[in-house]
């Protein structure tokens, strides 16, 4: 792609051209060669918006409380991004529930971009393509980015690579215990909402979380997180209201981290993730694609499963075949 199309590119971005950032996401998602070579000129560009990750169990509520938040921060005169990652659907490979089945009061608002992605198999909850769909509507001019995640329980900890604050969402009866939080999900939580906090068990939810908080250890920078309950959306204003508190510790929360220079760790984070995952897709894919297309894939899965050769030996052989050549020509460099 010539520098002046990517200018044209760059530009209708920061227009917040909609059509033009649909196209990029979605070619993204597709792995489409020149979405990559758009993100790597528009990179430069990013570093403004602040992302929060909304996570949780399926059913928790996370969409709704989605929706009230991008109200809270509309009235606060923000522009928001949302990125709600579906379950691919079997026929299109496509995100399963799409932009239009949700969040359709904001649906004419100017000042914010929704857009669905589909997982695609992506383990954590997260798309593969959520990281450069974050820089697309940073670049775009949002303020608050929001992640939604598909909603696999305990595995949804991806999330915390592309967020600076993430948001764990429990509803009372519906398997919510300490067992279940405290299993890798307890580590990432910025903020804890009860959803549904007017239900019979929301009590002990609330006390059991409580108890566990106050037995860890540590807290990164000393921010514990706090708890937040949500009740029915059968009274929507007094529903917005408390999701108004809920932005409130969100906007605590980031700005703990900007004072305590917290944020600078979590960008470093996020670069070393941004890294990783590059090598994987630009080096790790392309020779598991290479292997597959010549059919070495297959005789090396026969020798294997026969015993004839161990799986590091043949790794060996990859990687001498592969690597070390362009390794050692860039060492020489």
């Amino acid at each position: 792609m010539d520098q002046q199309k990517l200018e044209q590119i760059l530009r209708r971005i920061r227009e917040g051209d909609v059509r033009v950032v649909s196209r990029l996401i979605r070619n993204l998602e597709d792995s489409i060669p020149e979405a990559k070579e758009v993100i790597k000129y528009i990179y430069p560009y990013t570093g403004k918006a602040r992302v929060i990750g909304i996570t949780g169990a399926p059913g928790a509520g996370k969409s709704t409380i989605t929706d009230f938040l991008i109200g809270s921060y509309r009235k606060q005169g923000k522009s928001v991004g949302v990125l709600a990652v579906d379950p691919t659907s079997p026929f299109s490979g496509g995100a399963l529930l799409g932009d239009r089945v949700r969040m359709q009061d904001h649906a004419g608002d100017d000042g914010v971009f929704i857009r669905s992605l589909a997982t695609r198999g992506a383990l954590g909850g997260l798309s593969a393509a959520v990281e450069d769909a974050i820089h697309v509507l940073d670049v775009m001019g949002k303020d608050i980015i929001i992640v939604e995640t598909v909603g696999t329980g305990q595995s949804e900890v991806d999330i915390m690579n592309n967020a600076h604050t993430i948001v764990v969402v429990l509803t009372p009866g519906m398997g919510d215990d300490v067992q279940t939080i405290k299993a890798g999900i307890m580590e990432i939580a910025d903020i804890f909402v009860i959803n549904k906090g007017d239900h019979p068990n929301a009590a002990k939810l609330y006390l059991d979380l409580l108890r566990t908080l106050d037995m860890m250890q540590e807290f990164p920078g000393g921010w514990k997180p706090p708890i937040v309950k949500l009740e029915s959306t059968a009274n929507p204003d007094k529903f917005a209201k408390q999701v108004d508190e809920l932005r409130q510790k969100i906007d605590e929360h980031l700005k703990f981290l900007e004072d305590k220079k917290i944020i600078e760790q979590r960008e470093l984070r996020k670069a070393k993730v941004q890294l990783l995952n590059a090598i994987e897709s630009q080096i790790l894919v392309p020779i598991i694609d290479a292997l597959e297309k010549n059919g070495l894939m297959e005789q090396m899965v026969e020798k294997i499963a026969k015993k004839q050769v161990s799986a590091y030996e043949l790794v060996e052989e990859i990687k001498n075949s592969f690597l070390k050549q362009n390794l050692d020509e860039d060492c020489k460099q």
